[in-house]
């Protein structure tokens, strides 16, 4: 059987609204592990006695696990048969997580937060997959579902974490966690298909294809970018907010900062919705609106300091053109080449989560020295450029 016969039937045999839902909640289960510590890094100056800047280490290193495993692990999908590589993943991440929890000092805590970064990147091997088990006339609402639940998934783990953190303390969120993952993993191990790879290149020939790809499509270069400013500000948002709450005129925890998380459900619904305005319209029109989206709710950030209101309106504002910024270059990044989505995947979100990692960097260290207005200030810059970039031909 052909390629492309054993292809066509592994869809249409596979491919159902269940499996797409559960692809969908693999992949927000496994992006909320690095989230998680956002919400308490307040808990966590108190407890470690730690600086403000000190304490920003825990989400940079997670973002950098991130892009390193997005980077060595996410092109295997290419490469292995898919499942296999998702379940041996995710039983490294429950290791990962277990680790976090019972962390005796900042220093445990912090290394396994790079691992649950680097294993966490699990979601970047079950999107693409979902993208390939699709028909292709419905291969832009695979990949809005699967996005949607990775946007559920952050949201719910920043409330989740700052509730259970206030109530219960930190570890008991990674515990909570390595639950979850373990129920996902048993699921996706009865219901999930086997999905053969793409290429049979060894594995520093796969890696090296990598630049091969980045120096073939110019699209490809201006669209990770654009998604490295866009994805900055984003962190640098969420990695601070937990230090403006805990600060005199707000006196709030991390339940708080979950609340306000929760609001940010419209860039959910707004991933499905963008990847059809990208059909019609182009992606780059709404790469372009997202990135002005972003700016707008830097400076409601900035100018509305100290207001709950000015916040909740700047989230929903900053999380709908995040997404759809996302939703639209991921489509652009897809379509270049179909026999190496795992690779151009792996591109995209690795650069778009190294910008994660410069932004939890940067921010924290405008914030340290210059407080909120450092970290509105450096949205907006941020975004700007992206936003100029996104309108080159």
């Amino acid at each position: 059987m052909s390629d492309a016969m054993q292809t066509g039937r592994v869809r249409s045999e596979h491919l159902s609204a269940a499996l797409l839902r559960l692809l969908a909640v693999g992949a927000g289960a496994a992006v909320a592990s690095s989230y998680y510590n956002q919400a308490f890094l307040g808990h966590l100056t108190t407890d470690f006695e730690l600086t403000a800047g000190t304490a920003a280490i825990v989400p940079v290193l997670t973002q950098a696990g991130n892009a390193l495993g997005v980077l060595f692990l996410a092109p295997l999908g290419d490469r292995l048969e898919r499942k296999s590589l998702i379940l041996v993943s995710i039983v490294a991440l429950v290791a990962a997580l277990i680790g976090a929890a019972v962390s005796p000092g900042f220093v445990w805590l912090a290394v396994a937060s790079f691992a649950v970064g680097l294993f966490a990147t699990v979601a970047q091997q079950i999107v693409p997959l979902a993208v390939h088990l699709a028909p292709p006339d419905s291969q832009g609402r695979a990949l809005g579902t699967v996005t949607g639940g990775i946007l559920i998934g952050i949201l719910l783990a920043r409330a989740a974490s700052g509730i259970i953190s206030d109530l219960w303390g930190w570890p008991y969120v990674f515990w909570l966690a390595a639950v979850v993952m373990s129920i996902v993993g048993a699921a996706l191990a009865r219901w999930l298909p086997r999905a053969m790879p793409t290429t049979n290149v060894g594995y520093l020939r796969l890696l090296g294809s990598l630049w091969t790809l980045v120096r073939k499509h110019g699209v490809l270069r201006r669209v990770v970018a654009v998604q490295f400013l866009i994805f900055a500000t984003f962190i640098s948002f969420w990695s601070n907010l937990a230090l403006l709450m805990a600060e005199p005129q707000h006196e709030l925890g991390g339940t708080a900062v979950g609340l306000l998380a929760l609001v940010g459900v419209v860039g959910a619904i707004a991933a499905p919705i963008a990847g059809g305005l990208s059909d019609r319209r182009g992606p780059a029109v709404v790469v372009s609106m997202g990135a002005g989206l972003v700016i707008l709710a830097f400076l409601i950030f900035g100018l509305w300091q100290g207001s709950i209101i000015g916040l909740v309106t700047g989230i929903v504002i900053m999380d709908l053109a995040v997404q759809s910024s996302q939703v639209a270059n991921q489509s652009r990044v897809y379509a270049l080449d179909p026999n190496a989505r795992s690779r151009l995947n792996t591109i995209f979100m690795a650069t778009m989560l190294a910008g994660g990692a410069v932004g939890a960097g940067i921010g924290g260290a405008a914030y340290a020295e210059w407080g909120w207005s450092g970290t509105c200030a450096l949205g907006v810059i941020s975004a700007t450029l992206a936003l100029l970039l996104s309108w080159k031909p």
